[in-house]
This record gives structure tokens, sequence and C-alpha cells, in this order.
């Protein structure tokens, strides 16, 4: 890795280059994810199942395993997958190119070494095609380079998120990364029941997806690409969209809606060639939800405040 990439906050990140160790990515948090998804109790949203950013990669954070606790954490400077757990013990399994089945059943090896087995389904979540993780010799790319270019990328975002979630009062998620869509989301929500969502999604049970959207949400997120957008972008949606939705104008002017997939998109590549590419992406995250919210007719002196600055309380 280059000294100049070492410390670029936005890295290039182009989507033919990087697919196959994206692809195979995917599915190596998949396989952690759903440890975690097995440990933890149902949270509202399914809350209980994604992974956070950390300063060095992804991680699970404490899942209880009886009177121990245990993380699994992704690090993508060292380019290690670590399994710690509250006793003081360890496993790691290298990030390195190799099958998804390689990758599975090393974590898997490793999780009954530190008496932590814990079975999952193996058939990816939200992928169509997918094949199980035991079976799967096809993918099998990882590029560290292009992994640590997304854990930055994610790193920079995940500042950027945490700031404009300061700025409500309503009930927020946490920024979290989903597996399932690899995403890096985060949501506010207006306080009032949505309709019922019709699920749909690719090996994802419609109940998880109807209480997932169970009320009604203005959610903004960032995704590699994949599918219909062979980009990385920004992306900001309302569940339900109020009418006016699709043809609001939101900034920054590069932004725009498709579609396609029904929700506004902010090229990454655009983003990081502005001047100020973090006021850009505040911009498009304000002015998205405000377009949600206004026509969707919220609470909104009820809702917001200031974005928060450190070590000043809010004014009441």
């Amino acid at each position: 890795m280059s000294a100049e990439n070492d410390v670029e906050r936005w890295p290039a990140l182009p989507y033919a280059a990087w697919k196959p160790t994206y692809e195979t990515l995917h599915l190596w948090t998949q396989i952690v994810g759903k440890v975690r998804l097995m440990r933890e109790p149902w949270l509202n949203h399914s809350w209980h199942v994604p992974l956070y950013v950390t300063a060095r990669g992804l991680t699970t954070s404490p899942m209880p395993a009886g009177d121990r606790a245990f993380q699994i954490d992704f690090d993508f400077i060292d380019h290690v997958l670590w399994i710690r757990t509250s006793d003081d013990r360890a496993r790691q399994v290298m990030l390195v190119a190799k099958p998804v089945a390689e990758f599975y059943g090393e974590v898997m090896e490793a999780l009954a070494e530190l008496g932590l087995d814990t079975p999952i389904t193996t058939f990816p979540c939200e992928i169509a095609d997918g094949i199980a993780f035991d079976e799967d010799n096809v993918h099998a790319s990882y590029d560290p380079d292009y992994a640590n270019r997304l854990w930055r990328i994610l790193l920079a975002t995940h500042e950027v998120f945490s700031r404009f979630r300061t700025g409500f009062l309503g009930k927020v998620s946490p920024v979290h990364f989903f597996w399932g869509s690899f995403d890096l989301a985060v949501t506010r929500f207006s306080g009032r029941r949505a309709p019922l969502h019709p699920g749909g999604v690719p090996r994802l049970a419609d109940t998880v997806a109807q209480e997932a959207y169970s009320h009604e949400v203005s959610s903004a997120g960032f995704w590699p690409g994949g599918g219909l957008t062979d980009y990385p972008a920004f992306y900001s949606y309302a569940y339900p969209a109020p009418t006016g939705f699709a043809s609001a104008p939101v900034q920054p002017p590069q932004a725009f809606f498709s579609q396609e997939l029904g929700e506004f998109l902010l090229p990454y590549d655009a983003m990081r060639a502005l001047p100020d590419p973090e006021a850009a992406l505040m911009a498009f995250l304000q002015s998205t939800y405000e377009t949600a919210a206004s026509l969707g007719q919220w609470d909104r002196d009820a809702l917001e405040c200031a974005y928060g600055a450190p070590c000043r309380p809010r004014p009441v």
C-alpha cells in the first residue's frame, strides 16, 4: 500500500476492480454476523445482528456465552480475524485469499476450540443465487489493499453519520453495518406505525423485513454497489415513501433519485471529487431526510435539534 493511500480519507474503490474481493468479503461477514444472530436475543429492527466499525475494521461487539463473553473482530490493517474471550483466550483466522468454504471451516473450528460452538444456517441471506458457505469454493478472492480501502471509507462515513445522528431527538438507530446487504446505515424514525412491508427480499423471511419496517423511517447509508448499480454510492430512502418524494430536489447537485432502486443516490466518486466531501455528504443526509420528514408530515419541531458538539450539553 502506498503512503498516499495509507492516509487518504476517501480512497478510490473501483467496483469492477475490487468486485471479487467484495463478493468474498461479503460472505465472510455473513458467517461472522450469523454467529452474532445465533447468540443475541432479538432486538427491534434486527439491531441485534449488525457489525460495528472500529479503529481497525469491524466487530460483533461482546456476545454472551454462558458465564463468559466473546467478540469477533475483522482487522483490516493486519488482515486477521480475531476471536477473543473474556477469560483471556483467543484464536486467529488469517484474512488471505481462500475459498469461503475454507474460511467457514476455520471460523467454526476456532469457535469449537474455544468452547463456543455456534451452529449457523449456511446459506447466505439477501443473495438470490447464494451457495452454502461450506460448499462455496467459487468465491476465494481477498485483496488486502481493497479491504483496507473499504474500511477507511466506512470509518470516514461513520464519523459523518455519527454527527448527523446527533441532530435528532426521536428514535434513531446506531450507525451499524448490516452484513446481509453489506451496507453501513443510520435510520431515523417518525414514531408512527408504517404499512405492513411486502417482504420479498431474497433469502430473508418476510416476517424479518416486516418487523424491521414496522415504523416509518428515513434511512441513509453507504453501499459498495452491485446489481443495478455498478459503483459505490451513498443512498437515502423513506418507508413508506411520501407523495412527491421521488421528484423532490435534494443536495448536492450530484445526487439523484433512482427509479430502479426507489431511493436517492449520491455516487461515491462524485462525492469524493468535491472540494469538501464531508459537507457534501452532510448536505445529502440532511436534505433527503428533510424531504422525507416534510412530505411525510413528521412532527419535526418535536423530533429535531441542533447537531451536537463535544463537551457541550444540549440546551433545553
